[in-house]
């Protein structure tokens, strides 16, 4: 009778997240270990390549979410029926093996499992978390969108020949291709900046959160704007250098701005410029208009 009373008085909301966490580390480690090899050694596809940004945004995710451990074991637990629903999705795309729709899978079991445990508040708690996985999560979404970067192919070939024309050097460009002193430079569907700029997005995201103004319509819009614009002056600039460095037969910078840990460099160096810009416009923004007005009348 006693063991009988122990046993129903026992918490067993601990043993069951032991036993989630288990099960989800079992399943999903060996797709994680992948995406983060293929991250770190650019062995995974060009278009899976393109979400990198989740080598930070993933640790993230869980910092967050482990902040928030408090909150979510606060709430009541209330099931819902769509987390129901999405975790079967989640399964079927799990057992169908195919690549997407595995990558697929995780975001969708962990909004599931948030939606079965807490209902709507447990999402609402942890909605940042799960939009930063699903944001890192490799789709097929840049191999979609390739096909329709011509226009924005030819601007950044017209604009980097442009620079070249005006220091002196004489290229010619036709549609996406440079010639630069005989040699051709092909602004391709991948050096068109998409990388770049999901990157740019997925880090200004995290930026805007961390300093807790994402809230902040008109910050969010104004400082998401910037960031695109400086993302594709930065991406023109680049194509630039390749070019020149190409036509002028400096091989090793081009590989090393190209191919190797050159061109990570100045991505890295582009989104810490984000950084100052974003201080920067939370403290005019948040300057109230009236003290504006009279600091221009005086």
């Amino acid at each position: 009778m006693a063991l009988q009373q122990q046993i129903k008085h026992t918490n067993i909301a601990p043993l069951l997240s032991i036993g989630i966490f288990s099960l989800l580390s079992l399943l999903y480690a060996p797709v994680l270990l992948h995406w983060l090899d293929g991250w770190l050694h650019k062995t995974i596809s060009i278009e899976h390549e393109y979400f990198s940004h989740g080598l930070i945004g993933l640790p993230f995710a869980a910092y967050l979410s482990w902040q928030n451990r408090k909150q979510w074991q606060r709430l009541p637990d209330k099931n819902h029926t769509l987390g129901l629903v999405l975790l079967v999705i989640g399964g079927i795309f799990y057992l169908s093996g195919v690549t997407e729709w595995v990558n697929l899978s995780f975001p969708t079991i962990l909004a599931a499992l948030c939606l079965w445990f807490k209902g709507i508040p447990g999402f609402r708690l942890q909605w940042f978390s799960l939009l930063l996985v699903f944001l890192a999560t490799p789709t097929a979404i840049p191999y979609l969108i390739a096909p329709y970067t011509f226009p924005l192919q030819s601007f950044i070939a017209g604009t980097a020949g442009f620079i070249l024309n005006q220091s002196g050097m004489e290229v010619v460009v036709d549609g996406i291709n440079i010639y630069v002193a005989g040699r051709i430079v092909e602004v391709a569907p991948y050096c068109a900046g998409l990388k770049m700029l999901f990157t740019t997005i997925y880090v200004s995201l995290m930026l805007l959160y961390w300093k807790g103004v994402l809230s902040s319509r008109q910050t969010t819009i104004w400082f998401l704007s910037i960031a695109i614009l400086i993302s594709v002056v930065a991406n023109i600039i680049r194509n630039t250098l390749l070019s020149y460095f190409h036509g002028t037969g400096n091989e090793a910078a081009f590989t090393w701005l190209h191919d190797s840990w050159g061109g990570d460099l100045y991505s890295a160096l582009m989104l810490l410029s984000l950084v100052p810009l974003l201080n920067w416009m939370n403290q005019y923004f948040s300057v109230p208009l009236d003290t504006i007005e009279e600091a221009d009348i005086s």
